[in-house]
């Protein structure tokens, strides 16, 4: 009777936890499988998410299990197993228990062997990099002192790849550089603090010849390279990482949507957008926040009807900004949720990975697990 019972608290187990919502537990998805087999091409967003409602929460899916101590070097074709950990969730590789906390050891030769280049990373950059850019927000004065394209060998004002460009310094021979256009300068709402500038890239090249004007060799092109564009260096922090760790993110005070990448009103899923906030204020890549805007007033009337803000008179409007009473905010609305892929000191740039409704500029950027959380 041990074993049936061991089974039934199991269930019992299941069921709560694909019932109840909690901040910090984590909530099975309906229909979820009993176990998995790692797939190429699977992602630890992708595993999490054939489990749990909100698959950017699956460092707690493993991080107790002594089996997959570090879960980037699971591979495909192991098969992981659900089981509860007091009363939560964990993921085991090959049907071990939590008790397995000897290393898998081999007992022949024969068998299966995989590269560790082979190894599934949480979210890996090559299934995003065609909707991120590689955009840079810099000091204003400094990007001004940066070398400066002064013309082609072409006679045309666009160049692509394959042109010859010449720039106003002695560059070192055979280094690639960026070639970016001056763009807008982003400040904060509240403050007024300058945040940067935003450095739009177009082309990239290498030197191909120094001298007091260099020649710069264009290697690819974003969008047409012109006079007056300047040229940085192809530094770290304009590279990114090879795969991010989801994780939600951590700030007292709430972030806004800066901008959209492209400049248009509204931003929706697998969109770039750019956030108030950077390294100073603790973002880092692979932050995941969710995206909300502020409810609307309702004004009530002198007869007692609630007025919505389209449909409200001057009288209205001043009535509620001398009564308290008179105005009534709801609650802020759901619009999705960004993953943080670059980050700039009082700035980052995010990618929009899912949707209810679309994204516009001071929407609200706030912690996942502070409010349920849906879209995933």
């Amino acid at each position: 009777m041990e074993i049936p019972m061991k089974r039934l608290i199991l269930l019992a187990l299941m069921t709560f936890n694909c019932t109840f919502v909690a901040a910090d537990t984590l909530t099975l998805k309906a229909g979820h499988p009993e176990s998995y087999v790692v797939k190429k091409g699977d992602t630890l967003w992708d595993i999490s998410a054939a489990f749990l409602n909100d698959p950017w929460k699956w460092p707690s899916l493993w991080d107790v299990n002594p089996q997959i101590a570090n879960p980037h070097l699971i591979y495909p074709g192991d098969q992981l197993t659900l089981v509860f950990i007091d009363g939560q969730p964990r993921l085991v590789r090959n049907g071990a228990t939590v008790d397995s906390a000897k290393p898998h050891v081999r007992k022949s030769p024969e068998g299966r062997v995989i590269a560790k280049s082979n190894a599934i990373p949480a979210v890996d950059l090559a299934l995003i990099e065609q909707y991120l850019v590689q955009n840079r927000v810099v000091e204003t004065h400094w990007l001004t002192e940066q070398p400066m394209v002064l013309a082609g060998e072409s006679p045309s004002r666009h160049h692509i790849v394959g042109d010859v460009i010449y720039i106003d310094a002695e560059l070192p021979i055979n280094q690639k550089y960026g070639i970016y256009e001056r763009g807008r300068e982003f400040f904060n709402k509240e403050s007024g603090e300058a945040l940067g500038q935003e450095a739009i890239l177009s082309s990239t090249g290498q030197v191909i010849e120094s001298g007091k004007v260099s020649k710069i060799k264009l290697l690819t092109s974003f969008r047409e390279t012109k006079a007056g564009f300047r040229v940085l260096p192809m530094e770290s922090d304009s590279l990114m990482s090879a795969y991010f760790t989801p994780k939600p993110a951590e700030l007292k005070i709430p972030a806004l949507v800066l901008a959209t990448e492209s400049n248009l009103r509204e931003a929706g899923k697998l969109n770039v957008v750019y956030l108030d906030k950077g390294t100073q204020d603790g973002v880092e890549p692979g932050v995941v926040f969710s995206i909300y805007r502020d409810g609307e007033v309702i004004v009530i009337n002198n007869d007692g009807m609630p007025v919505p803000a389209i449909e409200r008179t001057a009288y209205d409007n001043l009535m509620a900004s001398v009564s308290s009473d008179r105005a009534v905010k709801m609650p802020d609305v759901y619009h999705g949720k960004l993953l943080v892929f670059k980050v700039f000191d009082k700035a980052s740039l995010g990618l929009i990975v899912s949707t209810e409704r679309p994204v516009r500029v001071d929407d609200k950027l706030i912690a996942p697990e502070s409010l349920a959380l849906r879209g995933l």
